[in-house]
């Protein structure tokens, strides 16, 4: 089992209760996206839909994963996460996306 830790932006943490920027999750096999957010998901069974839609699993729209300064999200859900991430030493981070326009007056 490795532990991966999980940054959460701040509505993710505060939905879940989780006081500090991260969470610590045991996962069994290959530490990949999917098995961290099944880990997470069974944890903090609020979060459930919230990054992942209910039906398709699919990653929602304005959320984004990143670890070792990479962007995962257009990555294959079971591409093993980077080495660093798997011995604790990097977060897998969730990250709200910013999105928006120009105000026009």
């Amino acid at each position: 089992m490795a532990t991966i830790r999980v940054e959460l932006p701040a509505h993710l943490r505060t939905l879940a209760r989780i006081g500090g920027h991260e969470v610590s999750l045991e996962v069994a096999g290959t530490p990949t996206v999917r098995t961290v957010l099944d880990a997470l998901e069974a944890a903090y069974p609020m979060l459930c839909g919230t990054i992942r839609d209910h039906g398709t699993l699919q990653r929602r729209a304005f959320l984004r994963f990143f670890a070792c300064q990479q962007d995962l999200s257009l990555e294959p859900v079971d591409a093993p996460l980077p080495v660093a991430v798997v011995q604790g030493a990097e977060p897998l981070i969730v990250l709200g996306a910013v999105a928006g326009g120009l105000a026009v007056a």
